[in-house]
C-alpha cells in the first residue's frame, strides 16, 4: 500500500487529529505525520474554535487527498476492507454510521465546555448547564451500543470507527472528573488500553505547552 502522510495539529489539543490519526492506523496505512503550525491562525481555528473540518487532519495517499474526518474514515475503508472499520453486519454498520456522524456534527457545548488536554486531569470539575445534554446523551449511545453489542467496544469485541470517533470523548471525561457508571467506566478503560491512543497519548505527553488559551477553565 503507498505511503499516506496526515496532516495534524497539536496532539495534546486536538480532538480532530487524533480521530483522523487513529483511522488511518487502523486501516493500517503506513503513515507520516506532518504537523501544522499551531499558531497559525487558520489552525488555532480547529482547536479553540472547534471546527470539525479546516483542513486538519488531512490526509493524501495514493493520489488522493482527503480532510474531512468521517471521509477519511469512509476512505481508509475503501482502501483496506479487510481492517473492519465498520461492523460487518449491516444494521450494526448503519448504526456505526450514525453515531459516528452525530459525534462529527453535534456536541458542541461537550467540546468546548471540556476540551482536549491530555497533559491534565481535574479531581473535580462543574459542567456548565449547556454542556451537561450533551455529556448525557453521550451516556446514552454508549450504554445503548454496549448493552447491543456486547462490548468491551461500541459495536462489540473489535475498534470501528465509532471507538474512533468518541476516543477523545473517554479522555475529555477523564480529563474532566465526568462520573461513569461501572458499564461506560469499563469502556472508557478499554479505550485507555488500546495501544493506539496509548501512542498518540505519549507523543501528546512529550508536546511542549503552546496553547495558554486552552488552559482556562470555563
Amino acid at each position: 500500500m503507498a505511503q499516506a502522510r496526515l496532516t495534524i495539529s497539536s496532539k495534546n489539543y486536538s480532538s480532530w487529529s487524533l480521530r483522523g490519526w487513529l483511522l488511518c492506523r487502523m486501516g493500517g496505512l503506513d503513515v507520516v505525520e506532518e504537523r501544522v503550525d499551531i499558531d497559525a491562525p487558520e489552525n488555532r481555528q480547529e482547536l479553540l474554535l472547534l471546527s470539525p473540518s479546516v483542513l486538519v487532519p488531512r490526509l493524501v495517499h495514493d493520489g488522493v487527498t482527503v480532510w474531512d474526518t468521517l471521509a477519511i474514515a469512509e476512505y481508509v475503508n475503501e482502501v483496506a476492507p479487510l481492517a473492519g472499520l465498520f461492523p460487518a453486519d449491516r444494521v450494526a454498520r448503519a448504526h456505526c454510521r450514525a453515531v459516528s456522524g452525530e459525534m462529527h456534527s453535534g456536541f458542541h457545548n461537550l467540546r468546548s465546555a471540556l476540551p482536549m488536554n491530555l497533559k491534565t486531569q481535574h479531581k473535580k470539575f462543574k459542567i456548565f448547564s449547556g454542556a451537561r445534554p450533551d455529556v448525557e446523551r453521550v451516556r446514552t449511545i454508549w450504554t445503548e451500543c454496549l448493552e447491543k453489542y456486547g462490548g468491551p467496544y461500541l459495536f462489540g469485541d473489535k475498534v470501528t470507527v465509532a471507538d474512533a470517533m468518541y476516543a477523545p470523548v473517554c479522555t475529555r471525561f477523564r480529563t474532566y472528573a465526568v462520573e461513569l457508571d461501572p458499564l461506560l467506566n469499563a469502556y472508557c478503560e478499554a479505550i485507555f488500553a488500546w495501544p493506539l491512543l496509548q501512542e498518540w497519548t505519549e507523543g501528546a505527553l512529550a508536546e511542549p505547552d503552546e496553547i495558554i488559551e486552552l488552559e482556562v477553565e470555563f
